[in-house]
């Protein structure tokens, strides 16, 4: 018991704690706030996986062909972006059933990143090292105890996705396109007869999830790993759909979501690094099971508590 306190005790005075716990958060954030602007707008996007995977898979590809690891940035979001179209045009403009579509999308990117992996890299399972986006390095700051080691020398996707936020919750929540987001979202037909174009408010919700959530699947690959992997999304997109579901779709509130799903996922890692535990396989893939045992503890939870958009997941057919 003692070595069990000692270690929780290590784990939480070590600055890397607190740096993993953003740095874990980031793809979580980035892509919870894609579906938020998405439901928002009354269009349910389980696809946030697919599109995360796709975005991945774009940014190691326009590093690699071009060694510029920002083009690669904006090839995984015109990947992300197309996806979305893809699902906005099949779930709005032909009123599909959007879990089927967003499934079906996620199966597409698992198939095109898989098949493109060996055909234009020539190897299954993962890609050459490519160029990552540099890490901010603020310089003399770093040199601030403990302070210093957490926010130092950080991705600049960790800066982006807070700053996403802010303007996320600005937009939906103080402008006028935000309130007829919300409007769309919550009565397309009383929004449809104040002269609120229905479609284009829920295209321009899809589309923006599909920005966000592969800027997420970016970071995976060439702001951290700096290379792709089959599958490397590894279930984020569906811990994304939950933070939204914890934040109440709210910006705000799905970073915060998104925040504890990471700090679950860096204790787990800094608690098995911890070498008075001395933990056996087993017990470290049970560990490893954390996030997502949390994450089903906690949306069991809040069942019937957080309320979505009241049109959410319900196609608009104009009469």
């Amino acid at each position: 018991m003692n070595e069990w306190i000692q270690a929780i005790f290590n784990v939480f005075t070590n600055p890397t704690f607190y740096k993993s716990t953003l740095t874990q958060s980031t793809p979580l954030i980035l892509a919870a706030l894609g579906g938020v602007f998405s439901e928002t707008t009354g269009v349910t996007n389980i696809a946030l996986e697919g599109i995360m995977l796709m975005g991945a898979f774009g940014g190691v590809m326009g590093s690699y062909f071009t060694g510029n690891p920002w083009y690669g940035l904006l090839l995984g979001t015109f990947f992300g972006v197309g996806m979305a179209a893809l699902h906005a045009w099949a779930s709005i403009k032909y009123g599909a059933d959007q879990i089927i579509s967003g499934t079906a999308l996620i199966l597409l990117a698992q198939g095109i990143t898989g098949f493109a992996l060996v055909e234009l890299f020539g190897q299954p399972g993962s890609t050459d090292l490519v160029r990552s986006i540099p890490l901010v390095d603020l310089g003399s700051f770093k040199q601030v105890p403990f302070v210093g080691d957490i926010f130092g020398n950080l991705s600049p996707f960790v800066y982006i996705a807070f700053a996403s936020v802010a303007f996320g919750w600005i937009l939906i929540y103080k402008t006028k396109l935000g309130l007829r987001m919300r409007s769309v979202g919550n009565n397309p037909e009383s929004a449809d007869t104040l002269g609120v174009n229905v479609y284009n408010v829920r295209y321009f919700g899809v589309i923006m999830s599909g920005f966000f959530a592969a800027l997420g699947g970016a970071y995976l690959s060439i702001g951290e790993l700096g290379q792709f992997t089959t599958n490397m999304t590894n279930g984020r997109g569906f811990i994304a759909l939950a933070a939204m579901i914890i934040g109440n779709w709210n910006p705000v509130g799905a970073m915060s979501a998104s925040l504890l799903f990471g700090g679950a996922t860096a204790f787990n890692n800094q608690l098995q690094s911890q070498s008075v535990l001395n933990l056996s396989t087993n017990t470290q893939y049970i560990f490893g099971m954390i996030p997502y045992i949390i994450t089903l503890i906690v949306v069991g939870g809040l069942i019937g508590k957080s309320r979505a958009p009241s049109a959410d997941g319900v196609p608009y057919i104009k009469e």
